[in-house]
């Protein structure tokens, strides 16, 4: 039995030994917490910044507006360049040669 005493013995000091760690870890996440902790909240601009970004939003609406003055140009899409019907012909009659060449060899 004063075996099984020791032991107990071993495992309470353990046990007081973390629950000191973890006392020091949750002291220093408290320290941390507010530096590192989730931003709620809405961000405060400065007055200046504030107004570069409305001096920026003049100027797209300006360059809007005189997009929207001019009329919008036309550029025009060439035609797709087609085969024709004898090129085709040529072209399967070929693919049919090589795959008959193909077959042969087998």
């Amino acid at each position: 039995m004063s075996k099984l005493a020791g032991v107990v013995q071993l495992l309470k000091k353990e046990q007081d030994r973390l629950t000191k760690e973890l006392r020091g870890i949750g002291a220093a996440l408290a320290a941390f917490g507010h530096a590192y902790g989730k931003r709620t909240g809405t961000r405060r601009l400065s007055a200046a910044a504030r107004a570069r970004i409305a001096a920026q939003r003049k100027r797209w609406a300006k360059a809007r507006q005189k997009a929207s003055d001019e009329p919008a140009k036309v550029v025009p899409i060439k035609a797709k360049k087609r085969l024709s019907v004898a090129a085709r012909r040529k072209i399967a009659a070929a693919q049919r040669a090589r795959w008959a060449k193909v077959k042969a060899g087998r």
